[in-house]
């Protein structure tokens, strides 16, 4: 097969544009999207700085929205796939130098492009965009299509309010109900027009980050104890699409929960519990607000022979449930 060349824009990263602790690292200017040539096996990335050559290789990773989950996608991605490149895009530039320490090629969003990855994942959130599907697509053009794509959603369009059981196959909330839904649903539809795979995400959550410690620091939440919550650790997240990402699936929709549901009283009872926090949480005084669902990926756990590093929160915080 013949070759194809092209040339994209170039970012450069000079040592002027990074904190002066890390200056000693980046010498020269790093050359981010070069010219390059591809033909049926590989993409080739031609350097015009003394960089010499690099390759976009067939384990190298783009993730789009290269933030908490995403920085450990790239974290896990790199423990599989050592010396592979792992590029992210993002819409603003405050946090480049950041990326760069971590060992992310960081590239504007408006960077225009016409370079493809086998393996693409969409990690950022609705709330950054006011066209979520059209982001979505065109990530889904940057992806070569031999690896994988994938999209992390939520766990919100499953159509379940009673706190009642929720798995893979439950039916989804009808478009045209909530806005949010639509948005994750018509963003979800992109990605299996392109082929690619969802993994709908419980609430996702870490020491410092999560439901229970929004709620402990406003103390007093007007929303309904008994509501039901399904958590997924981050750590547990990113493995999960990791998973995903290395089986090449092809259309498929996926869960992503500990199989542990808590209702919200429970969930800051086990906080409580466990001693690790300085705040207090005062409770909650909510009556009438929606309840919530039961989620259970056992399913997904089968055919992709995944478990959770954190069974459940309460084995998080190291506390008995």
């Amino acid at each position: 097969m013949g070759t194809i060349s092209c040339v994209s824009n170039f970012i450069f990263l000079s040592k002027n544009s990074i904190s002066p602790s890390s200056q000693p690292f980046f010498k020269k200017p790093i050359p981010i999207f070069q010219s390059f040539n591809f033909s049926s096996s590989s993409l080739q990335v031609s350097a015009s700085s003394t960089s010499g050559k690099a390759m976009v290789g067939e384990n190298d990773l783009l993730i789009v929205g290269p933030g908490v989950l995403g920085r450990l996608v790239a974290e896990k991605w790199r423990e599989e796939h050592p010396g592979c490149q792992i590029y992210g895009q993002t819409v603003t530039t405050d946090h480049h130098n950041e990326l760069i320490l971590l060992g992310i090629n960081p590239f504007f969003k408006e960077t225009k492009t016409d370079q493809k990855f086998p393996y693409v994942i969409f990690c950022a959130p609705p709330s950054k965009t006011p066209d979520y599907a059209g982001d979505i697509r065109l990530a889904a053009l940057s992806w070569n299509g031999e690896g994988s794509f994938v999209f992390t959603s939520s766990s919100a369009p499953y159509d379940c309010n009673d706190n009642g059981p929720c798995d893979e196959d439950t039916p989804t909330v009808p478009i045209g109900r909530s806005p949010r839904t639509d948005t994750l649903l018509k963003a979800e539809k992109v990605v299996l027009e392109f082929d690619g795979c969802v993994v709908r995400l419980a609430g996702l959550y870490k020491m410092d980050r999560g439901a229970h410690f929004y709620w402990l620091h406003k103390g007093t939440v007007d929303a309904r104890p008994d509501h039901i919550l399904n958590l997924i650790h981050y750590e547990d997240a990113a493995s999960l699409s990791v998973t995903i990402l290395k089986k090449k699936l092809r259309g498929r929709i996926f869960l992503g929960c500990d199989n542990h549901p808590l209702s919200r009283q429970e969930v800051m009872d086990l906080v409580d519990k466990s001693g690790k926090f300085d705040k207090k949480f005062q409770g909650f005084t909510g009556t009438s607000d929606p309840l919530g669902k039961k989620l259970n990926n056992s399913n997904t756990r089968k055919e992709l022979g995944w478990e959770p590093k954190y069974p459940s929160f309460a084995h998080f915080l190291g506390v008995s449930e």
